[in-house]
């Protein structure tokens, strides 16, 4: 998400999530990316932004990452929305025969390549792994990826990536070291990588983004409240930049049986 101080606005297309014309991030990217670099080696004596209290001030998203049941770019997930199709299929990356519910929303063929070093992608629950994934494909979207980051004002840049559940995976396997060994045989990483904001602060950390970082958990409806938080940081003047969503990897023994014995689930 970046403001948009343009004079003239643009009307919100009819398909939100298709690539539009380049003219949109463009603007956007170029008007913001005014104040991001400077070749002066003079003091800067502009003053810092004040707080922004028109509500209606426009903010626009000029970047879109995704990894989903329906493929991991933004266009192939959009196109199979609009054909109706389906992502809930069989669980096969464990024995759920004994579930009641054997069906999920598994997210296949996703890969780290590119994004996370080999040896802290090991460590990561998954849910953190699709954050951080999801997040710089946003910004290669936005054209701010690669190289260009380092022109990027990074502490007006923040990141609000929230989450239901947190790290499932970390926390039920620890869970299981506890009780089958001993606390000395757990992971130093059980804390960090279990708790909610992690996926928010890895993200910045890997990016040296320093603007406001935290995340949010309000079940179903965590990542929309993020993207309203997020505009609101950007209104007000504290961000120029804001990188928002949620993220979710439960499809596991602990999470299925968790929602099966809240008869949150179908039955089939």
């Amino acid at each position: 998400m970046q403001s948009l101080r343009s004079p003239s606005l643009r009307a919100s297309p009819v398909n939100p999530l298709r690539k539009q014309s380049p003219n949109i991030t463009t603007t956007a990217s170029t008007t913001r990316r005014v104040s991001f670099i400077s070749a002066s080696t003079q003091p800067i004596t502009t003053s810092p932004p004040k707080r922004e209290k028109d509500s209606k001030k426009r903010v626009v998203i000029t970047g879109m990452g995704v990894v989903s049941v329906f493929g991991n770019d933004v266009d192939t997930y959009y196109d199979k929305l609009l054909s109706g199709q389906s992502g809930i299929s069989p669980i096969d990356r464990f024995d759920a025969s004994e579930y009641p519910t054997r069906v999920a929303g598994q997210i296949r063929g996703f890969s780290s390549d590119g994004y996370i070093n080999g040896k802290n992608d090991r460590r990561l629950d998954d849910s953190l792994r699709y954050c951080i994934v999801a997040g710089k494909k946003a910004l290669e979207d936005a054209d701010l990826g690669a190289e260009k980051i380092s022109k990027i004002a990074k502490d007006r840049v923040g990141v609000l990536a929230g989450t239901g559940m947190g790290g499932l995976k970390v926390y039920s396997e620890g869970r299981d070291t506890l009780k089958e060994r001993c606390h000395r045989k757990m992971t130093p990483f059980y804390v960090p990588y279990t708790i909610t904001n992690t996926g928010s602060a890895l993200l910045a950390i890997d990016l040296g983004f320093m603007g406001p970082n935290y995340s949010m958990s309000t079940a179903c409806a965590t990542a929309n409240n993020c993207f309203y938080a997020a505009a609101n940081h950007i209104r007000q003047g504290e961000a120029d930049v804001m990188i928002a969503g949620g993220t979710e990897a439960a499809i596991l023994p602990i999470g299925l049986g968790g929602f099966v014995a809240c008869r949150a689930l179908s039955q089939k």
